[in-house]
């Protein structure tokens, strides 16, 4: 339902509404008075709710204010009941602003928590401050009010909340429609998308608490006369809970869903008015059944019952838009800008995650960052954009510097990102999208309209020039993968940027995405836009670049065009480890027999896009198989999906021996055998290395633990001599020793390693690939996933070769370490030819 359709059924119900209070007797008129004050909470609550997404469990407590200072400022300083009304109003308001600037820094059960402890110092106020409020005892109305000497009967005032709620819906959905409204919703959608559009979060849903305060002192405003009488007890926190059911029940954020719910609470009751302890029974059971068939309440269940019988809506035909109109479009409204970055750094804890980074991304350039996992590439590009703030360094835009600049005011000077997943605003449709990003933050009057002809033929520019087609109505979360890559790209365009970054844009794109998306990304750049690239498909990089700067644990180890980055031999060691001939040689072993884990046709899916596609893996007992591939080439989503941890989707086969275990939970296929070694190592920083080893053996029966638990300090004498000290507390090499270990004390039967290398020293991870070598020796079943190809390659004794989620090749270790494939999967272009025989020699 449209929301003009609603308010053609909203204006329906108001002259019924209306004619009915004219006519009805006194206790009807008293029902529909009470519905319209109700009401017009509820379209408060719905804007603080239904569009910005925050829940106040407090908001009885403005109504209560609105009450109050209605009633004193008529009896105590002899104002009319409207500019009474209207002071109560502009007081709640400052309350509500005030309120807001504390509360919405927190989310969730603590925004929760804040509001309930508003709502309660309000009533604890009322009832202390007996001087002005009256306390226990209350307030009563002298009079009934008047306006231009007409007295309100209780007719009057049910007529004029009609009135009111009509007006009420009018402007909810002038709000709704604007530019306030919208961001609202980005902000409920997405937090990090909004502020890279400029927006301030803050400043928004500051307005969605004051508006939504406005409205409930104007409920209170009207419940004083209507009542004549006002105490303590006539706010109780559970009308709170009753306005936030209402609003969930009819429908957050629907035009008409607060006057639904508002109808029920007040008519539910008098229904059940013969069975009164039973009214909260009611309620819980009704909320349940209807957010159980309907999340977004009455008002979507008849939205989705209308959409079945009613045809569907064809899209409206778009002019042809040649490119060259839409370049001129964007370069109309750019002013090229290069930028500079100097010694950056950052760190976090004691992880220094960026140190001391420069480079320069010159205007209508492509600047590519790229290096292992855990280099600081995202830390970098947060940095950048504003969500970091440098502890050291400057970041200078052309000649301006906007260091330490907050992430919304960088995009308001022309810095726009898109994200590694993608964060379109979901319940918008991709025009809206863009329509939003247009506005650059500057969001226009509160019930002012988002849309208008010249930024929507803008918006369809952008749009065609990214390369996205068909019904731009389309709500943006039906979108395919791909398609919201562009769109995304798309709405970046329209804040009109300077500097363009991009986290990994090719992740999950199949190979002809990726060209589309290679091409799209030369275009932006030729427009004259800083173009900013952190990805890990480097045969994209390497074709696409101007300029590559590579990172190893939060530095800048090299500098220059794709020639010369391929041949740098730190890019090199830093992504297939260092191979120095003859110091990892091993015999290898004979074939084993037997199947220890099998993988069959696997394919896993993130939401629409697919993660892998078709593996097939065998490992035979006692054999140990490396799982390699550039980043972001599925190896770490294959050890997941065998471990049955992610990702939520997925087809095809495992099997632990002869068992099938795919459609196992996590927790059993742990149980049964199949144990991972997360990435990050993720021990429980709290807890004690001994706590963390004897809950690796938490499902292990009948075994002596101390006697396990010393095996473990024989292979990690360090653990030993921290005992009793917090995992959170250890060194990096230590926390994946104790990792290690306690993965061993489950009784694995395969043991899956994910990145045990990462972030950790050299002799380090010598150190714990020797205790892995060790563990193979002992016929341990091992698969290893590790950015140092060269380390994982001398561990084992088959490997998998994986790019884009797909098996490129597999095969005896040496062989793969010989093949050319490897060198380009991990660095792109063709391999030089003496890289796979330093490899080979590192593997045998």
């Amino acid at each position: 339902m449209t929301s003009r359709a609603s308010l053609l059924v909203a204006l329906a119900a108001f002259a019924i509404a209306i004619f009915y209070a004219a006519v009805a007797d006194s206790y009807s008129v008293f029902l529909i008075a009470t519905i319209s004050l109700t009401a017009i909470a509820c379209i408060g609550l719905n804007v603080l709710l239904g569009l910005a997404g925050q829940i106040s469990l407090g908001h009885i407590g403005f109504m209560a204010i609105g009450a109050y200072t209605t009633v004193l400022l008529m009896e105590k300083a002899g104002w009319p009941y409207l500019a009474a009304t209207a002071g109560a109003i502009v007081l709640v308001s400052i309350v509500g602003g005030l309120l807001a600037m504390p509360a919405l820094r927190v989310r969730g059960p603590y925004l929760a928590m804040v509001t309930i402890a508003f709502g309660f110092i309000v009533e604890h106020v009322t009832i202390e401050w007996r001087d002005l409020t009256g306390g226990g005892n209350g307030l009563m109305l002298s009079a009934p009010p008047s306006v231009f000497g007409y007295s309100l009967s209780e007719r009057s005032l049910a007529i004029a909340g009609v009135v009111l709620v009509f007006a009420g819906l009018i402007l909810f959905e002038r709000l709704k429609r604007s530019g306030w409204g919208y961001a609202m919703r980005a902000a409920r959608d997405t937090e990090v998308a909004t502020r890279s559009l400029g927006i301030d979060l803050v400043q928004v849903r500051a307005v969605a608490f004051v508006i939504s305060a406005a409205a409930m002192a104007l409920a209170g405003a009207l419940f004083a006369p209507l009542q004549g009488y006002i105490s303590p007890s006539s706010f109780p926190f559970l009308q709170s809970v009753l306005l936030l059911f209402a609003v969930m029940v009819g429908g957050a954020g629907s035009v008409l869903g607060p006057v639904i719910g508002a109808a029920l609470v007040v008519l539910l009751p008098e229904a059940l008015s013969d069975l009164a302890e039973y009214r909260l029974l009611a309620f819980g059971v009704l909320l349940f059944v209807v957010l159980r068939a309907a999340p977004s309440g009455i008002v979507g269940l008849v939205e989705q019952l209308v959409g079945r019988f009613l045809p569907a809506r064809k899209p409206v035909a778009e002019p042809a838009i040649a490119a060259a109109e839409t370049d001129a479009a964007i370069l109309e409204t750019h002013n090229a800008a290069g930028l500079d970055v100097t010694d950056l750094s950052i760190s976090f804890g004691g992880v220094r995650a960026v140190q001391g980074v420069s480079f320069k991304a010159a205007p209508g350039a492509v600047t590519s960052i790229i290096g292992p996992n855990g280099a600081g590439k995202t830390s970098a590009l947060n940095l950048l954009c504003g969500f970091y703030r440098p502890q050291a360094g400057t970041v200078k835009l052309g000649d301006r510097d906007v260091t330490g600049m907050t992430s919304h005011l960088l995009a308001r000077v022309g810095v726009a990102r898109t994200f590694q997943t993608t964060q379109l605003f979901g319940s918008l449709t991709i025009l809206e999208n863009i329509l939003l990003a247009e506005r650059v933050g500057r969001l226009g009057g509160v019930v002012s309209a988002l849309r208008n002809p010249e930024t929507e033929r803008f918006a369809r520019f952008l749009l065609r020039f990214a390369g996205v087609d068909g019904d731009v109505d389309r709500l943006a979360d039906s979108l395919s993968h791909g398609e919201k890559r562009l769109v995304e790209i798309a709405r970046a365009l329209a804040l009109r940027p300077r500097i363009l970054l991009l986290d990994e844009p090719a992740a999950g794109l199949s190979k002809g995405d990726k060209q589309r998306l290679t091409a799209l990304l030369r275009r932006i750049a030729d427009l004259g836009i800083a173009v900013i690239i952190v990805e890990h498909d480097m045969p994209m990089i390497m074709s696409l670049s101007d300029l590559i700067v590579v990172l190893d644990g939060g530095k800048r180890i090299a500098i220059g065009d794709a020639a010369a980055i391929r041949n740098d031999p730190l890019v090199r060691k830093a992504y297939l480890g260092d191979a120095t001939p003859g110091e990892k040689r091993r015999e290898p072993r004979p074939a084993r027999q037997g199947t220890a884990l099998e993988v069959k046709t696997l394919d896993s899916f993130y939401g629409l896009s697919r993660a892998l596609n078709g593996i097939d893996l065998v490992v035979a007992p006692g054999e140990a198989v490396a799982v390699l591939g550039a980043n972001g080439a599925g190896k770490t989503t294959l050890m997941r999906s065998i471990a049955g941890l992610e990702p939520p989707r997925s087809t095809g086969e495992v099997r632990l021996a002869e068992t099938r275990i795919d459609r196992m939970p996590a927790h059993v296929r742990a149980r049964s055998g199949v144990v991972l070694v997360p990435e990050g190592r993720q021990v429980f920083p709290e807890l004690t290395v001994k706590q963390n080893l004897q809950l690796g053996a938490y499902a292990r029966k009948g075994i002596d633990l101390d006697a396990e638990i010393e095996a473990m300090f024989v292979r990690f004498p360090r653990l030993k001599e921290r005992i009793d000290q917090r995992a959170g507390l250890l060194s990096g090499g230590e926390q994946q020793m104790l990792a290690v270990a306690r993965g061993l004390l489950t009784g694995p039967k395969i043991y899956m390693l994910d990145e045990p290398s990462l972030g950790l020293a050299p002799l380090v991870v010598d150190e714990l690939f020797a205790s892995f070598e060790r563990l193979r020796s002992e016929g341990m079943t091992i698969i290893v996933v590790d950015q140092m190809a060269g380390h994982a390659l001398a561990l084992a004794d088959r490997a998998y070769l994986l790019e884009t989620g797909a098996i490129l090749k597999s095969g005896a270790a040496d062989i793969i370490a010989e093949d050319p494939l490897l060198e380009a999967a991990y660095l792109g272009g063709e391999a030089q030819a003496g890289a796979p025989q330093r490899l080979a020699a590192q593997a045998r």
